[in-house]
């Protein structure tokens, strides 16, 4: 009896588990989002560093995919809704450093905290919005895993003047 409880419990685990693969090729295509190689780092870093279970990701900024960065200021050179788009341009970065990384989004069991900076007017108080064009994208493609901790702040200046830098902890397998 002790024995068929167990095999009952580990065959129902191993559904669990595989009721949770997502088939994130198709999810992006849903999304209308493109994965493109991740960009080199600028400086001497790294673009992720992995503690245990935390994989670290390195600010990212928003790069097209002819390798130039969204560029300007919030508030001055931009709108909210432009800050936006750069931001969820950052979020696809990060995705694909994340698919680079693990070989497999499957192995993301939660988006921990994300921290974003905004290039933006000393006036401007609206950073929030424009990064959630990056929480925006880990929830739609992440679900619940999604949901993170998160800083919005404002800046002055950014490195090759980009709209957004954004970095990001994720819990992995």
């Amino acid at each position: 009896m002790k024995k068929t409880i167990i095999t009952f419990f580990v065959v129902l685990l191993g559904f669990a588990s595989m009721a949770q693969n997502i088939d994130f090729d198709e999810k992006l295509k849903e999304l209308g989002v493109e994965l493109l190689p991740p960009a080199k780092p600028v400086a001497n870093y790294v673009r992720a560093v992995r503690a245990g279970n935390l994989l670290f990701l390195s600010g990212h900024g928003p790069v097209r995919a002819d390798g130039s960065y969204f560029t300007g200021k919030v508030g001055k050179d931009l709108t909210i809704e432009e800050g936006y788009e750069a931001a969820k341009l950052t979020a696809i970065g990060l995705i694909s450093t994340l698919e680079s990384e693990l070989g497999d989004l499957n192995k993301v069991k939660r988006i921990v905290k994300v921290n974003g900076w905004v290039n933006c007017t000393t006036d401007f108080g609206d950073q929030p919005k424009v990064i959630n064009g990056c929480s925006d994208l880990m929830v739609s493609l992440f679900g619940e895993k999604g949901r993170h901790a998160r800083a919005a702040m404002g800046a002055g200046a950014l490195p090759m003047n980009i709209t957004v830098e954004i970095e990001m902890v994720v819990e992995v397998e």
